[in-house]
């Protein structure tokens, strides 16, 4: 089915009101039960719009296309890692650094917790909608969170390279948690990804911080 598309008009709005935000997010927690019921490719625009109890017009006050709404989904989830790696960080300054890693893995373990299926998308359809560009811009927001839980720590050495085992700890983490959820179809063992999270990143650090 092809989805039907509005004529081109006004500029899409930003959800500033609360009525309008209901709508947006209305609109995207359909697609996400859409998108993992039936996959990307099945979803139509008519049903994401049935299921979240609005109309064709409310749609394309906010997206442009299907394309448009599920890459607000894919960064808007981002952001939310974002920030429980922020606060998990922000709530361990001072303390030792191997304290402030379990924290950031417990907080990005506990991100996952809800609607791991959703996640499981979320990493297999990550790989198809994100640009180079902006796959880039947050991978590098993720950097330098991590550069963050490094300074953060009372025991970094003074000759560690920030930037350097931030990227490499960003890529340990990324690696293992998409993995999980996509090898196993959005179904991980959480406590074994824990562990295996700590294993890596502690073993790492331990060299290179």
């Amino acid at each position: 089915m092809t989805s039907a598309r509005a004529p081109a008009a006004a500029p899409r709005r930003k959800p500033r009101q609360s009525r309008a935000r209901h709508t947006s997010q209305a609109l995207q927690e359909a697609f996400v039960r859409l998108w993992v019921e039936k996959g990307y490719a099945a979803v139509t625009i008519r049903e994401i719009v049935a299921v979240a109890g609005t109309g064709l017009g409310s749609f394309y006050e906010y997206f442009e296309n299907k394309e448009d709404l599920a890459r607000v989904c894919l960064h808007l989830r981002s952001k939310a890692l974002l920030l429980a790696m922020r606060t998990a960080v922000t709530a361990q300054a001072g303390r030792p650094l191997r304290e402030i890693v379990d924290a950031v893995i417990d907080s990005q373990v506990e991100a996952h917790r809800e609607q791991p299926l959703a996640w499981g998308a979320h990493y297999l359809l990550e790989r198809h909608l994100s640009g180079p560009e902006a796959y880039r811009k947050m991978y590098d927001r993720f950097v330098t969170e991590w550069v963050g839980a490094l300074e953060a720590a009372s025991d970094l050495a003074p000759d560690c390279r920030k930037k350097e085992a931030a990227r490499v700890s960003q890529t340990i983490l990324y690696g293992l948690m998409a993995h999980a959820h996509i090898g196993t179809g959005g179904r991980p063992d959480l406590p074994a990804l824990s562990r295996q999270l700590r294993g890596a990143l502690h073993g790492y650090l331990a060299g290179a911080a």
